[in-house]
């Protein structure tokens, strides 16, 4: 089976995948009687990465399919005090199963109901603007990137996708096997589309930025899943350079992966399809990432994203990216950036 993330516009064709930043922002009527915060329990981001199990399979959502111990503790924040799943960095506006009602009650929902997705939903949406607010985007240092509510669909797609759809600015995670909001890494994944056209708007409009903005998404799910597992003291027992291990368990063999950022591919294995020859551009992320450790990586990553053109080229791309990375830390991260460029056959 092949996984697929859609935009709206393409029905099931296999796309790039955009959401519209809303530069109006999102408001809310509150409610009185919720709290800003709440206790609850996440996959951090996926069983199959703090087990380490890879036979682990879905079993129709039992919750007697996962062990105990693949849940997390954790807190969620910024609500914005409804009682409700809406806050300052992500809203679950619609779902199947009743709507999460936030109060000072731990949200402690196992699998087998569909209020657990809704958690896992709004808690890493919120983590991953959290954590790109950690590197000085919006802070005064670096250009705000999609700080806003983030509106999210669970369960509503019936089929086994996720895609982001630009004219609405939302998110919708979908169902089948493993149930896509169960998978931390895949919700990052959808966010990461988000994220870019809110750097550039209608961003992937050709086959080279569509492969990027793919290749995008699964590098952010990486960098953003690691450093949420850290903060809460998670394990990474499986390869950090499989994304979706969960997710994939149903389509996949072992080592369980939807797509990895750890290829040998070069622009010469391009086959014309966006999340194939991602992983060209993931690899090279992945490489920066190991060059000058995640925190300059993903500073310079990002950053340099609004300077790409909406129909960019690999080798146009790579340069605003070596280009960021000489304006931002020198010509020892800049040679960096160029050579894991250059090795995977591209010119900057």
């Amino acid at each position: 089976m092949t996984r697929r993330y859609t935009m709206m516009a393409c029905a099931l064709l296999l796309s790039a995948c955009n959401s519209t930043q809303n530069q109006t922002g999102f408001t809310s009527q509150k409610l009185a009687g919720g709290p800003a915060t709440a206790n609850a329990q996440v996959f951090l981001p996926n069983p199959v990465q703090t087990t380490g199990d890879q036979t682990l399979q879905d079993s129709k959502d039992a919750d007697s399919a996962v062990p105990s111990s693949a849940y997390y503790k954790v807190v969620l924040t910024d609500l914005d005090g409804s009682g409700t799943l809406q806050g300052k960095w992500a809203t679950v506006r619609s779902e199947t199963g009743k709507p999460v009602q936030v109060t000072s009650a731990p949200l402690n929902y196992t699998r087998s109901s569909d209020q657990f997705e809704q958690v896992m939903a709004y808690f890493w949406i919120t983590e991953a603007q959290k954590y790109i607010q950690s590197l000085g985007f919006g802070t005064g240092e670096l250009p705000p990137v999609n700080m806003e509510s983030q509106d999210v669909r669970i369960n509503q797609w019936g089929q086994d996708n996720s895609y982001s759809i630009d004219t609405k600015d939302e998110i919708r995670l979908g169902k089948g096997g493993v149930d896509d909001a169960e998978d931390g890494e895949v919700i990052v994944h959808e966010y990461g589309h988000a994220v870019h056209d809110a750097q550039v708007t209608g961003f992937g409009s050709s086959l080279e930025a569509g492969a990027i903005g793919e290749a995008f998404g699964d590098y952010l799910a990486l960098t953003v899943g690691e450093a949420v597992a850290k903060k809460y003291g998670a394990p990474i027992k499986a390869d950090l350079a499989c994304i979706a291990d969960w997710d994939s368990v149903s389509y996949t063999n072992a080592p369980h992966c939807l797509r990895r950022t750890d290829k040998n591919k070069t622009i010469a294995d391009q086959v014309g399809q966006v999340h194939a020859d991602g992983e060209i551009w993931s690899r090279a992320l992945f490489d920066i990432r190991k060059a000058l450790g995640a925190y300059k990586a993903d500073r310079v990553i990002i950053n340099a994203q609004f300077k790409f053109a909406p129909d960019t080229s690999f080798n146009a791309a790579a340069k605003a990216t070596v280009d960021t990375a000489q304006s931002m830390y020198g010509t020892t991260a800049a040679t960096a950036v160029k050579n894991a460029f250059l090795a995977r056959g591209m010119q900057p």
